[in-house]
């Protein structure tokens, strides 16, 4: 029986990441994975979705021509062109992941493993055991069903379908009004296809920053984006080839015709098959239990990204994955602190954050005050064409610390970045606008808000 220090299962942003990690550090390492190298993320999820979004943005830019005094004529849209480029970059990078492999000397075991006691695996293809000291469980998640929405891969899909489909629907039904849901409304009505969104909760982007979701929510419907919040799908059939479903909202009930449907629920965590049961592992909703160290009720067992149902962000499964490898090896790294881990949306508008929203702070009993200031008083913002948008700042009133921060408006997911490492390094909203930036550009909306919260903004 092959023996390693630490195999990990999945291969996706943290089952890689952590892989890697684990070789730095000299330990002899072999990932398992049943499908694409790279996972879902990678292969069926943040960057092919990335990809069209660049290309939905090169075509509003197209349709906004006129304010830029260009004309045209004979237009031609090809989705399918889009789609195969956005395939080619998931080829370059599942290649660079292969080599980043290769080049640590990670043993890469092809097919679907199964725990058989805590420190051994077999994959069920090939039958082969495998030991390790340390099993790292990385095998992500899966797009939730709902009852009322059976998924046929044809009429009604998911971002999974979403991202392989080279014809355009007349209309889509997208439930759900997260940040896929919000992402690939954006890139289909980039595209003229006729959006509907629905969402359960009263806003969309429901995580979000009250001010947020509803500056969102408004750009959306200029855009032409029909939103449906507080609504539901209660029932669904086909007629004449097309979707019929049933809705619910705030105004009563109506039946819509859709020539496709959408499903952006939420996931659940990949974890049949995987002998957790015998082992006595915990799982809650779906998803896998760990403590603040990454470990399951099993001692000799991790769970690290999608699979936790912690944060179900790329960027979360990899920084958990190197926490793991680092603490395998007795690094004793810091603990991850969720609350200032930063998230994003890449529609257009852009939305960025980390930290507490405004509501938050006074559900807390904070003692707090705001900054904000709008991409509109903004010089580069408004040179590219871009002056929707804000960005808000949190602050603690007594000593200036950055508590949250919030952003909607063009490149916010770059711009984020600088509010993070401030927060990381201490430093006070005082410190951030005393900064001096560069200019014009779009970062000087962050100075500028953080003089907001200190009564102090020049350019409002």
């Amino acid at each position: 029986m092959n023996k390693y220090d630490v195999v990990v299962i999945g291969s996706g942003p943290g089952g890689y990441v952590a892989a890697i990690r684990c070789s730095q550090l000299g330990l002899r390492t072999g990932i398992v994975e049943r499908a694409e190298i790279g996972g879902v993320c990678l292969n069926w999820g943040c960057i092919p979705s990335k990809s069209l979004l660049r290309n939905a943005e090169v075509l509003s830019l197209f349709h906004r021509a006129h304010e830029f005094g260009i004309s045209y004529n004979n237009l031609e849209v090809d989705f399918g062109v889009a789609i195969d480029r956005s395939r080619k970059v998931v080829g370059q990078l599942t290649r660079g992941v292969g080599s980043l492999l290769q080049k640590n000397k990670i043993d890469h075991l092809q097919g679907n493993a199964s725990l058989t006691g805590p420190n051994t695996i077999q994959i069920e293809e090939s039958g082969e055991s495998y030991e390790a000291d340390h099993f790292i469980l990385a095998t992500g998640a899966s797009p939730k069903t709902l009852p009322s929405l059976p998924i046929d891969g044809d009429l009604v899909i998911t971002s999974r379908e979403a991202l392989e489909t080279t014809e355009l629907p007349e209309s889509i039904l997208i439930v759900g009004g997260g940040a896929t849901g919000c992402e690939f409304a954006y890139i289909y009505n980039s595209y003229g296809v006729k959006v509907t969104m629905v969402e359960l909760l009263p806003k969309i982007l429901p995580n979000e920053d009250p001010d947020i979701s509803q500056y969102l929510e408004r750009i959306f419907t200029k855009q032409g984006i029909e939103v449906r919040t507080n609504s539901k799908v209660l029932n669904f059939s086909t007629e004449k080839g097309k979707a019929k479903v049933e809705l619910e909202g705030p105004n009563g009930k109506e039946t819509v015709f859709f020539n496709k449907v959408l499903v952006a629920t939420g996931v659940e965590g990949n974890i049949q098959g995987l002998g957790l049961e015998p082992l006595g592992i915990t799982t809650e909703r779906g998803f896998i239990q760990i403590d603040d160290e990454m470990k399951t009720t099993a001692p000799s067992i991790y769970a690290i990204g999608d699979v936790t149902g912690k944060m179900l962000l790329a960027h979360v499964a990899s920084a958990q994955g190197v926490f793991v490898a680092e603490h395998i090896a007795g690094k004793n790294p810091s603990p991850l602190n969720y609350t200032v881990i930063p998230r994003a949306v890449y529609c257009q508008p852009q939305v960025a954050s980390w930290g507490i929203s405004e509501p938050q702070a006074k559900e807390l009993n904070l003692k707090f005050k705001v900054g904000r200031f709008p991409f509109s008083a903004n010089g580069k913002a408004l040179g590219l064409g871009e002056g929707d948008g804000f960005v808000k700042v949190i602050v603690g009133e007594e000593y200036g610390e950055l508590l949250g921060a919030h952003l909607i408006g063009p490149e916010v997911t770059e711009i984020l970045a600088e509010l993070s490492i401030a927060n990381l390094l201490e430093g006070t909203v005082k410190e951030v606008g005393l900064q001096i930036h560069a200019h014009p550009t779009l970062s000087e909306a962050v100075k500028e808000a953080a003089l907001a919260a200190e009564g102090e903004a020049i350019h409002i």
